[in-house]
């Protein structure tokens, strides 16, 4: 049977499908390979990094195998399917997944002497997760739905406009005061035992999560009816991110980890609550036209 490139529907080409549902399954696979791999089950990954930044990693595995390999997974078959369900669910991972590969990779102690590790060996696997994440992501973004209508406005959308920037204010303060100590003393929590891992994440989040969030927010009141796709992304990031990071928080608290902030957990627990609410409320307010 000869494959048609050509022809094509909402989801592209056939050949465009198949390979991307082929991709959202062998990025759940690795996922999971690599969560099955690390320290919270057979602990055959050794990571150079502190004893509390394992403890994240094992909360962040935890977080992979119950919801990105499962959505991951339901992505693949219903996308195969030809589901409209699959352009929302294959939108809220390639950032989440760009971000969780670039945390284990670049944010890892290399140059210590004091940590022993091999996640070396598996540096195809990761590299093959974040070239899937780019090919799943500029998909996405070609098929999602285009002509939508949106009813924003009202009492509901200031609110929580105000009560999510306010949060995700608060967040980037508390970042921000850390690297702040970091410049000015050259000490922060965490840092003198981690410090490729401090400024990954310090970087990462000032740089692109609280931008994104801000603008996410922006867009609702100014140009909701074009950036449906971008309005999409940002809750499956965020989502996604904030359910790994408080994952994080359970096993820190759990080892009673010296670098557990009870505050800091309170705050994204907070921001997972205005998160999800706000995927809600913006969900039921985008028609297709």
């Amino acid at each position: 049977m000869i494959m048609n490139f050509e022809s094509k529907d909402d989801f592209g080409s056939r050949f465009e499908r198949i390979v991307i549902s082929l991709l959202l399954f062998m990025t759940g696979a690795a996922v999971l390979y690599l969560s099955a791999e690390g320290p919270l089950i057979l602990k055959n990954i050794r990571y150079r990094t502190s004893l509390s930044g394992a403890y994240q990693v094992m909360g962040q595995d935890l977080a992979n195998i119950c919801l990105m390999f499962p959505v991951l997974s339901v992505a693949s078959i219903t996308l195969l399917m030809k589901k409209n369900v699959s352009k929302y669910m294959i939108m809220m991972v390639p950032l989440y997944l760009m971000y969780y590969v670039l945390s284990y990779t670049l944010g890892i102690e290399w140059s210590s002497s004091v940590y022993d590790g091999n996640s070396e060996k598996y540096a195809f696997v990761f590299l093959f997760i974040l070239v899937s994440s780019l090919l799943v992501l500029l998909y996405a973004l070609t098929i999602f739905p285009k002509n939508m209508r949106s009813s924003f406005g009202g009492w509901l959308l200031r609110i929580y406009s105000s009560v999510f920037t306010l949060l995700i204010l608060l967040f980037a303060s508390m970042w921000v005061r850390q690297v702040v100590d970091v410049v000015q003393t050259g000490a922060a929590i965490g840092y003198r035992e981690a410090p490729a891992g401090f400024w990954t994440i310090r970087m990462f989040d000032l740089g692109f999560t609280v931008p994104f969030g801000l603008l996410s927010v922006y867009l609702l009141w100014t140009r909701p009816d074009t950036t449906c796709a971008i309005q999409y992304m940002f809750y499956g990031f965020f989502i996604t991110m904030l359910a790994a990071v408080n994952s994080m928080a359970v096993v820190m608290l759990l080892k009673k980890d010296n670098d557990f902030m009870p505050g800091t957990m309170v705050l994204f627990v907070a921001l997972l609550v205005v998160v999800l609410s706000g995927f809600v409320f913006v969900h039921k307010r985008y028609k297709a036209v």
